[in-house]
Protein backbone atom coordinates (compact mmCIF):
# COMPACT_ATOMS: atom_id res chain seq x y z
CA UNK A 1 0.00 0.00 0.00
CA UNK A 2 1.04 3.55 -0.60
CA UNK A 3 2.34 5.47 2.42
CA UNK A 4 0.15 8.48 1.63
CA UNK A 5 -2.94 6.30 1.41
CA UNK A 6 -2.26 4.90 4.88
CA UNK A 7 -1.84 8.39 6.30
CA UNK A 8 -5.10 9.54 4.71
CA UNK A 9 -6.95 6.52 6.11
CA UNK A 10 -5.60 7.18 9.61
CA UNK A 11 -6.61 10.82 9.35
CA UNK A 12 -10.13 9.89 8.21
CA UNK A 13 -10.49 7.44 11.10
CA UNK A 14 -9.39 10.10 13.60
CA UNK A 15 -11.83 12.64 12.19
CA UNK A 16 -14.71 10.14 12.31
CA UNK A 17 -13.91 9.23 15.92
CA UNK A 18 -13.79 12.89 16.95
CA UNK A 19 -17.14 13.59 15.25
CA UNK A 20 -18.77 10.63 17.01
CA UNK A 21 -17.43 11.77 20.39
CA UNK A 22 -18.64 15.31 19.77
CA UNK A 23 -22.14 14.08 18.99
CA UNK A 24 -22.14 11.97 22.16
CA UNK A 25 -21.00 14.92 24.28
CA UNK A 26 -23.68 17.19 22.86
CA UNK A 27 -26.31 14.55 23.59
CA UNK A 28 -25.05 14.11 27.13
CA UNK A 29 -25.04 17.85 27.72
CA UNK A 30 -28.62 18.20 26.51
CA UNK A 31 -29.72 15.33 28.77
CA UNK A 32 -28.08 16.99 31.76
CA UNK A 33 -29.66 20.35 31.00
CA UNK A 34 -33.15 18.88 30.55
CA UNK A 35 -33.10 16.83 33.74
CA UNK A 36 -33.16 18.08 37.30
CA UNK A 37 -29.63 16.81 37.77
CA UNK A 38 -27.20 19.69 37.54
CA UNK A 39 -23.44 19.67 37.67
CA UNK A 40 -22.09 20.56 41.08
CA UNK A 41 -25.37 19.91 42.86
CA UNK A 42 -23.88 17.35 45.22
CA UNK A 43 -23.77 17.93 48.93
CA UNK A 44 -20.34 18.90 50.05
CA UNK A 45 -19.43 18.33 53.64
CA UNK A 46 -16.62 20.31 55.12
CA UNK A 47 -14.54 18.43 57.64
CA UNK A 48 -15.03 19.53 61.19
CA UNK A 49 -11.76 20.32 62.92
CA UNK A 50 -11.97 19.91 66.64
CA UNK A 51 -9.33 20.74 69.16
CA UNK A 52 -9.12 19.05 72.49
CA UNK A 53 -8.58 20.99 75.68
CA UNK A 54 -5.38 19.02 76.35
CA UNK A 55 -3.45 20.40 73.39
CA UNK A 56 -1.55 23.57 74.08
CA UNK A 57 -1.31 24.65 70.44
CA UNK A 58 2.07 25.83 69.18
CA UNK A 59 3.65 25.75 72.62
CA UNK A 60 3.59 21.93 72.63
CA UNK A 61 5.53 21.62 69.38
CA UNK A 62 9.25 20.85 69.52
CA UNK A 63 11.54 23.76 68.86
CA UNK A 64 13.53 21.90 66.20
CA UNK A 65 12.71 19.09 63.84
CA UNK A 66 15.59 16.73 63.07
CA UNK A 67 16.53 16.09 59.48
CA UNK A 68 18.15 13.20 57.70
Amino acid sequence: MNKNLILVLVLVVLVVVSVVETVQLVGLKSKLESSSLKLGSGVSKTPQITTSSQSGGLSDLPSQVGGC
